[in-house]
């Protein structure tokens, strides 16, 4: 599901264009993706739209709240995920109620614990869904594979 989604974020002009579910997975298994790695990752797309529109009632959460895990949130969630997401929001890049959606959807996924490199596709998708405003650093480590850079 990971490669469907990197492969929807490449591809695609917005989330919201799979709204035509149909003409989006025959357009993905033609990309040479399995159907059900497909339908997999639909349905999180399709959850992540649930969850936007559901996230209203999240718009009143206060900047100086102090967020608690659940137990199951803290098991699920690698501590460098649940660092990388506390970056976030320190930078201003990730509100409230985009971080609750962003962990929403990452106990979506089935992999435990979630790594960092789910968390940040995650987190680009949620921002990209919402239009969001992404700083030029952030994106850029929003995009960091791993791998070693080069310093110019």
């Amino acid at each position: 599901m990971f490669e469907v989604l990197v492969y929807l974020y490449e591809h695609q002009g917005a989330l919201g264009g799979c709204a035509d579910s149909a003409a989006l997975s025959a357009r993905l298994e033609g990309a040479g993706f399995d159907e059900d790695e497909v339908q997999e990752a639909l349905a999180w797309l399709h959850g992540l739209a649930r969850v936007n529109r559901d996230a209203v009632a999240l718009q009143s959460a206060h900047s100086a709240s102090l967020r608690v895990l659940a137990e199951v949130e803290s098991a699920r969630l690698s501590p460098e995920s649940l660092r990388f997401l506390a970056f976030l929001e320190s930078a201003g890049q990730l509100t409230p109620s985009q971080r609750e959606i962003v962990i929403e959807r990452a106990l979506a996924v089935d992999e435990t614990p979630v790594s960092l490199e789910w968390v940040k596709l995650i987190a680009l998708l949620v921002l990209w869904s919402q239009q969001a405003d992404i700083d030029e650093l952030v994106l850029d480590e929003l995009l960091d594979d791993g791998e070693a850079r080069v310093l110019h």
